[in-house]
């Protein structure tokens, strides 16, 4: 049996939030200041304030540039970020559970939060405050703002649970596709704060949602999400699962990690190959591995019997010979990596979803938190819109819907293993 985490909504909807801006309020932004690749796509396409619309959430980027215009101070507009993005971090999450009801698109969507948040990252960095901000502080209200809206700021188990702390991704490859969802960030929103009951046993599950930026993980995000509950004890993790979307009619639990990055362009269209790099401030293994493998309880996960989708354990990888790296021959196959070889991919390849397993199994490594169960899972890609013009279309909602609900019973099933 599942049931949802009761909580306190009516202090964190909406109605709590100041006024929407002004037209006065307006001038503190300066539209000409530069935003990144991804944020510049708000303005220049449709769909995103659409999606904001449709999600119910049209409120949410005025009132955040009401209480910026209004800030007198720096620390005044850091609390206002985190109490705005921990408002829409909350409020989606309550949407997607059905707890709330806002705007008239169904409760799986995931891009009513990603552009609405997006959104406010622009708008922080194009904001023109009445004091003087230099861009080291810009950067830590962004980074408040960001955190508390991915959920990373709301973790926090309650006592006498078994704790299960997954993450989901953003959609991705919008410059093809602008329409885009990704069904591990809406896993992600049906997860948070989910409770399972297995006979005299409680699991509970905390998420957050991570970016598909490089330069989002070089700033150690996967880390700062995870390494809280990989140490101590009262709010220690029982297992964590990095999750993203992957092939298309399976739902693949990796067996290997690889320390490579492949370069593929980002959402910023940013991208270099090379190693994993070293996550500041936390702890790294010495040496640093080449490849780490899953200690998931897979075979229980498979045993589950979820559908619509197969689950498997997928044993690939691929590297280079020792000293072949990056210019040489890479040799793919299921067997254990060769000793002295060069990690080139895990099974999931050399993007974001692989460094996600990577960079938080390497930090539960270093922390000597071994007996904490920890991996990967690929869920299946959705189907491809079958109308060019439409937000949503019923094949696609239900393909998602299915494919979100399965993820949920693998995670349950991996947290009532732990």
């Amino acid at each position: 049996m599942v049931r949802l985490a009761a909580g306190a909504l009516a202090a964190v909807m909406i109605g709590t939030l100041p006024a929407p801006a002004s037209a006065a309020d307006r001038t503190c932004f300066d539209t000409g200041s530069p935003v990144t690749v991804e944020e510049s796509r708000v303005a220049e396409e449709q769909v995103p304030g659409q999606l904001i619309e449709a999600g119910g959430f049209t409120a949410f980027p005025g009132r955040l540039r009401a209480t910026l215009c209004a800030a007198r101070s720096f620390a005044a507009a850091k609390r206002h970020a985190e109490a705005a993005g921990t408002t829409l971090w909350k409020t989606a999450v309550a949407r997607a559970q059905g707890r709330i009801q806002m705007g008239d698109i169904e409760r799986y969507d995931d891009r009513p939060l990603y552009w609405t948040r997006l959104t406010g990252t622009r708008d922080l960095r194009q904001w023109t405050p009445r004091f003087a901000l230099s861009a080291t502080q810009r950067g830590q209200i962004i980074k408040t703002y960001e955190y508390a809206a991915r959920g990373l700021t709301s973790t926090t188990f309650r006592p006498g649970v078994t704790r299960v702390l997954v993450s989901g991704f953003d959609p991705y490859q919008l410059g093809a596709e602008i329409r885009r969802s990704n069904p591990s960030g809406g896993a992600a929103l049906q997860l948070d704060g989910a409770v399972f009951e297995h006979g005299d046993r409680t699991v509970q599950v905390q998420a957050v949602a991570l970016p598909v930026t490089w330069s989002g993980f070089d700033r150690g995000i996967v880390e700062d999400a995870f390494g809280p509950h990989l140490q101590g004890t009262k709010q220690r993790a029982d297992l964590i699962m990095t999750i993203s979307q992957g092939l298309r009619g399976v739902m693949n639990i990796e067996r290997w990690a690889a320390g490579w990055r492949g370069g593929v362009p980002d959402n910023n269209d940013e991208g270099t190959p090379e190693s994993v790099p070293l996550a500041t401030g936390w702890p790294q293994p010495n040496p640093t591995p080449e490849w780490i493998e899953t200690t998931l309880p897979h075979q229980a996960m498979v045993d589950a019997g979820t559908g619509p989708w197969p689950t498997k354990l997928n044993p690939q990888l691929c590297e280079w010979a020792a000293g072949d790296r990056p210019t040489g021959r890479v040799t793919c196959h299921t067997g254990e990596p060769t000793p002295g070889g060069q990690a080139s991919s895990g099974g999931g390849g050399s993007y974001l979803s692989n460094e996600s397993m990577y960079r938080a199994n390497r930090l539960r490594l270093a922390l000597g938190a071994t007996d904490i169960p920890g991996g990967h899972l690929h869920i299946s890609a959705l189907l491809a819109f079958a109308d060019p013009t439409a937000l949503l279309d019923p094949a696609f909602a239900a393909d998602r819907a299915a494919t979100i609900e399965q993820t949920i019973r693998l995670v349950e099933a991996a947290g009532a293993a732990a």
